[in-house]
Parts: C-alpha cells; sequence; structure tokens
C-alpha cells in the first residue's frame, strides 16, 4: 500500500500515524495538492489527500475510510478503537471533534490565504471560528473526562485529537489559544514525544 499526501495535512498524518500503532507496512509519498498538483492528479485525479493505493492499484480516499479499511483487513484484528460500545461512543464523539476542528481550521486557512481579501466574507469567518472553537471547547472537555481513551498514542481518539490540536497551533494558535486549553496543550506535547508521533513529523509546504 502507498500513502499519498503530505504530513503538514492532520489527515495525512493521522493515517500514516496510525497505520504504523497497527502495524500495517505502507509506503509514504509526500506529494502536495498544491505544488504538485499534476503529479497528484495522475494518481487520483480527485486530488483528495490523503489518497490510498491499494496493493491492487485501486485508490482510496478519506482518512475515516480508508482507516476503517485498514483495520478490516489487518490479519491480526488489531484496533485502534475501544472493544467496549459505551466506551467506543465517547472515542467517536472525540474523533468527530477532532475532525470537525480540523475542517474548519482548514476553511478559516483557505478562506484567508486562498480567496482575494476584498471577495472574504466576515460573517462566514465569524460564523467558522466559532464552530472551531466549539469543536475544541468540546474536545478539552472530552480530554479532561475520559482519560483512558487518550492515555497511550495507541488509540484513534489520542491520534486524532493530537493531530487536529498540533496542526491547528501551527496555524491559527492566536485564534485557539494553548493556555485556554490546558488538557489538549499537555496532551499534544505528550503524543509529540512518542515514537510513532516522532516517525511522521508534520512538515510540508503549507497552503
Amino acid at each position: 500500500m502507498k500513502l499519498i499526501g503530505m504530513l503538514d495535512s492532520p489527515y495525512v498524518r493521522r493515517v500514516a500515524i496510525s497505520l504504523d500503532v497497527l502495524g500495517v507496512h505502507f509506503e509514504h509519498d509526500a506529494v502536495s495538492v498544491f505544488s504538485t498538483f499534476e503529479k497528484f492528479r495522475a494518481i487520483n485525479p480527485v486530488v483528495k489527500a490523503p489518497t490510498l493505493v491499494c496493493d491492487d492499484g485501486e485508490v482510496l480516499m478519506d482518512s475515516s475510510l480508508i482507516l476503517q479499511y485498514v483495520e478490516a483487513r489487518t490479519a491480526h484484528r488489531r484496533s485502534l478503537w475501544s472493544a467496549d460500545p459505551m466506551e467506543r461512543q465517547h472515542e467517536f464523539r472525540a474523533v468527530g471533534l477532532a475532525l470537525a476542528a480540523c475542517e474548519k481550521s482548514v476553511q478559516i486557512i483557505y478562506e484567508r490565504n486562498l480567496r482575494p481579501k476584498q471577495a472574504q466574507y466576515e460573517p462566514w469567518m465569524e460564523r467558522v471560528t466559532g464552530q472551531l472553537l466549539a469543536a475544541y471547547a468540546g474536545l478539552e472537555e472530552e480530554v479532561k473526562r475520559r482519560q483512558a481513551a487518550f492515555a497511550t498514542a495507541h488509540t484513534q481518539a489520542s491520534i486524532s485529537t493530537g493531530t487536529a490540536w498540533q496542526f491547528t497551533q501551527s496555524v491559527l494558535a492566536p485564534i485557539v489559544p494553548a493556555a485556554k486549553h490546558p488538557g489538549l496543550a499537555e496532551l499534544s506535547a505528550r503524543l509529540e514525544e512518542t515514537p510513532e508521533f516522532l516517525k511522521y513529523p508534520p512538515v510540508g509546504p503549507g497552503v
């Protein structure tokens, strides 16, 4: 299998770290959806990161679907999710909040950096910023309340939350101050020192 995309994308990094924790062998091809658009399009005409090229050449996309596929095909049936239904419900909430935070962060970055300033619509930015802050407020609560789900780097709750927080802090720290999210800041600092996170540093060209 080959993972396509830059590790400064929280979605790509989320998949890379998850595959490593699951013990799934893969190659990583650092192709940008911006600076190497045509190369990416030759692999996946939709040009969506992450893209996973399966062993038979079929192309998958969307980080959550890629991870669902990988867990389904692993012979040893390892999982980054709890086997307990109620615990998994809590983990789903945390990961949903993390992915929402990623989505809103990306929307703000695109609006600021790709749309001409005279065309930017401030009410929309205020709405998206409010959604971003709500996602991280909810995630801060989850980190404080569900300590078991975030105890190691080997849960999807930890991986998704850690990659989301690092990404937002790298590009929108003034909007989402770490001082107001001590649980997330502590979790991120701890995760970024683990072998799995160190192996896939968030490097890339950015937007």
